[in-house]
C-alpha cells in the first residue's frame, strides 16, 4: 500500500468517495467499509491499535448520526411498515436511512484512513507535481506550509515562555494574552517564509513544470491493479448486497 502511486491513490479513493456518496444501501456500505478497513490493515504497515484509535472519533460521530437521524427523521412515505431496531419499533424507512447515513460516514473515514496512514506528504507533492502537472509554485508552497507547522508550535511555546518571563501572563486575561502572541507568531511566519522563499529562489527554483527532480514517480502497472480491485470490489458489494434481497 505505501508504494502505490500516491495520485493514483488519491484518485481511486475519491472516484469511491463519489460513489459511496450515491449509495443508500446500508449493507452495501458496510461490505465496503469492511473491505477497506481490511486492505488498509492487511497491506499497509498500521499499527491495529493506532488504526482504532484514528477511527474512533468517526465511530462516534457516525453514531451521533445514526441517532439524530432515528430522532428527527421526516415522516415516512409508509409509516405502517415498520421492524425491530435494538428496543424500538420504528418505520422501515427511517430506520434504512439512519443506517446508510451513519455506515456512509463510516465508510467515509475508512477511506481516508487508507490514503492518509498508507501515504507520505511529500511523495503526494512530488507525485501531484509529476503526473498531475500540478504547478510547482502551488505544490512546493503547500508543502513548505505543512513543513512550517511544527516550527510554528515551537515558535509559540518560545513567546509564550518569553511572556511567562517577564511577567506579562500574571498581569493580563487569557484573551488578551492570545492577541499579545498573534502578531509575534505572524512575524515570525513572514520571516521564515521569506527565508524560504530566498533560499529556493538562489538553488535555481523559477517554478517551471520542465525540470529534473531528485524523487522520480511514475504509474506502474501495480498502481492501475490496485485502482482496478478497489472500484471492482465496490461492484461486488452492490451486487451481493443485491442478490440477498
Amino acid at each position: 500500500m505505501h508504494n502505490i502511486n500516491p495520485s493514483i491513490k488519491a484518485g481511486t479513493v475519491t472516484i469511491a468517495a463519489i460513489a459511496v456518496a450515491f449509495l443508500f444501501d446500508p449493507v452495501t456500505l458496510l461490505l465496503y467499509a469492511g473491505w477497506t478497513m481490511a486492505v488498509t490493515l492487511l497491506f499497509g504497515k498500521i499499527q491495529i491499535r493506532k488504526y482504532f484509535l484514528y477511527l474512533l472519533p468517526f465511530t462516534i460521530f457516525a453514531l451521533g448520526m445514526l441517532v439524530s437521524t432515528l430522532l428527527f427523521a421526516k415522516t415516512p412515505a409508509d409509516p405502517s411498515v415498520t421492524q425491530q431496531f435494538l428496543f424500538w419499533n420504528l418505520p422501515s424507512e427511517t430506520v434504512q436511512d439512519a443506517l446508510a447515513l451513519a455506515i456512509r460516514v463510516f465508510s467515509y473515514a475508512t477511506l481516508s484512513l487508507l490514503f492518509v496512514l498508507t501515504t507520505d506528504k511529500v511523495a503526494f507533492i512530488l507525485s501531484l507535481i509529476q503526473q498531475c502537472r500540478v504547478s510547482p509554485k502551488l505544490a512546493y508552497g503547500i508543502l513548505a506550509g505543512y513543513r512550517f507547522l511544527p516550527l510554528l508550535t515551537n515558535e509559540l511555546t518560545t513567546i509564550r515562555s518569553a511572556h511567562l518571563v517577564r511577567g506579562a501572563r500574571t498581569k493580563t486575561s487569557r484573551l488578551t494574552r492570545y492577541k499579545q502572541y498573534t502578531i509575534p507568531l505572524l512575524a515570525s511566519a513572514i520571516r521564515k517564509a521569506e527565508r524560504t522563499a530566498v533560499a529556493m529562489e538562489s538553488k535555481g527554483f523559477t517554478g517551471e513544470k520542465d525540470r529534473t527532480y531528485y524523487r522520480s514517480y511514475h504509474v506502474r502497472w501495480t498502481d492501475w491493479t490496485f485502482s482496478f480491485v478497489m472500484l471492482c470490489a465496490l461492484g461486488l458489494c452492490i451486487v451481493f448486497s443485491k442478490s440477498f434481497q
